[in-house]
């Protein structure tokens, strides 16, 4: 278990380390690092993705903690399982923490990174290891599938 919560610490820590940095590096709404792939946009997010919710903390808040709640449950009892489950769990620990800690220290979440090719929301390091978390877990569930249907 030891090894999985240093993960989701490991996603935490590095969030933070980023949103600390881009905080005290780019002016609120100002583009750096602009080119046609990825751009950095300092940007405060009172919701979920494309600003859904805007403004519901509460709701985020009993969401975040029913999940992480259910996420070390269900890592607990999977310890010995596939690393692709694991692994995707203890992602989705950290990224839901470490958007936590900035609804509860700042009312908003700090996001940064902006795909410039295509419409997408700015997104952080948390949101990030939340989508591989659950890619992670997706694959996960195709893989055990598979090995029931060879059984």
């Amino acid at each position: 278990m030891l090894v999985y919560l240093i993960v989701a610490a490991a996603v935490i820590s590095v969030d933070q380390i980023v949103k600390y940095a881009v905080m005290n590096s780019i002016e609120i709404g100002e583009t750096v690092f602009h080119n046609p792939i990825l751009s950095l946009t300092h940007l405060h997010n009172e919701g979920a993705a494309w600003s859904m919710l805007e403004g519901k903390m509460w709701f985020f808040y009993i969401i975040t903690a029913v999940t992480c709640a259910v996420v070390v449950y269900i890592l607990a009892k999977n310890l010995q399982s596939s690393k692709w489950l694991t692994i995707g769990l203890s992602l989705i620990l950290g990224g839901a923490i470490g958007n936590l800690i900035d609804r509860i220290r700042l009312n908003y979440v700090v996001d940064m990174f902006q795909v410039e090719f295509f419409n997408f929301p700015i997104f952080n390091v948390a949101d990030m290891a939340l989508t591989v978390g659950v890619g992670c877990v997706f694959i996960y569930i195709l893989l055990d599938e598979k090995l029931d249907k060879v059984d």
